[in-house]
């Protein structure tokens, strides 16, 4: 078994390095990159684990992800963590899902790579529906990366795309009440300097890819997405790895990007 294993893990690592290679050689390459983190309860219950495991090793897969990103370059990265939906989990799992949050938030404002790659880290969402100790480690890690503008993560936390356009149309409907704007000035740009994603260089995802094999996008930046290539891959997040990376941004690749025109 060890040996098989041994010559699993070589033939992963060859097939790593023979994707790369093609990817540095393949043409145009993902400025950003959402992700939709699926199946961290569905993976747990499959291996007879409680939920709360399934979580946690979720979370490592995203630390190991952001390694994989800045390896390879990708400047931008949305992680979809935690609809408003997902509130309505039984409150155990929503309090445990708060704890883990707040721990690896602290784990990555003191991240050597954070501050060495100039990562600038933004929360997107309601945030004010977060508890309280959440919002403030947030604010604390927006704070301390606000000056940098080399690589980008963002975190959606109490988000879905639709409640970020409903917050967008309040906030341009009381500019135009205070005489700020009119009504003839708003067109996409507005708009889209509305949105959560405003800070963002590219808001728009060149490809998203979510995992456990659901094909939809279940809310994520509805707005920004519009001509993202989407790529769905057939496991549960926490076994999502960087072959799998690779073959993703291998197929974006592959795919004639038209625009419309």
């Amino acid at each position: 078994m060890l040996r098989g294993l041994l010559e699993a893990t070589g033939m992963n690592r060859a097939r790593e390095w023979w994707l790369e290679r093609q990817i540095k050689t393949g043409g145009s390459f993902p400025e950003h990159i959402g992700f939709i983190l699926d199946g961290n309860r569905r993976w747990a219950g499959s291996n007879g684990l409680p939920y709360w495991l399934g979580h946690r090793k979720g979370a490592t897969k995203a630390e190991q992800l952001l390694t994989w990103c800045l390896d390879l370059g990708i400047r931008i990265v949305s992680l979809y963590v935690f609809s408003i939906e997902n509130f309505e989990r039984p409150q155990e799992e929503v309090n445990e899902l708060m704890k883990l949050y707040e721990e690896k938030l602290n784990e990555v404002i003191r991240d050597k790579r954070i501050h060495e790659h100039r990562v600038r880290i933004k929360a997107i969402g309601r945030l004010d529906l977060l508890p309280a100790p959440l919002q403030e480690l947030i604010a604390r890690a927006e704070k301390e990366t606000a000056a940098y503008d080399k690589h980008w993560l963002n975190v959606a936390l109490a988000y879905t795309g639709r409640s970020e356009i409903v917050d967008a149309t309040r906030r341009i409907g009381e500019e135009i009440l205070k005489g700020q704007l009119k009504p003839e000035q708003v067109d996409e740009k507005l708009f889209q300097a509305h949105l959560h994603t405003s800070h963002l260089p590219d808001p728009e995802p060149d490809l998203i890819i979510r995992t456990s094999g659901e094909q939809r996008l279940s809310g994520f930046l509805l707005w920004q997405s519009a001509y993202s290539e989407l790529y769905f891959a057939d496991i549960y997040w926490p076994e999502f790895d960087r072959l799998d990376l690779l073959k993703a941004v291998r197929a974006y690749q592959r795919r004639a990007r038209r625009f419309g025109k």
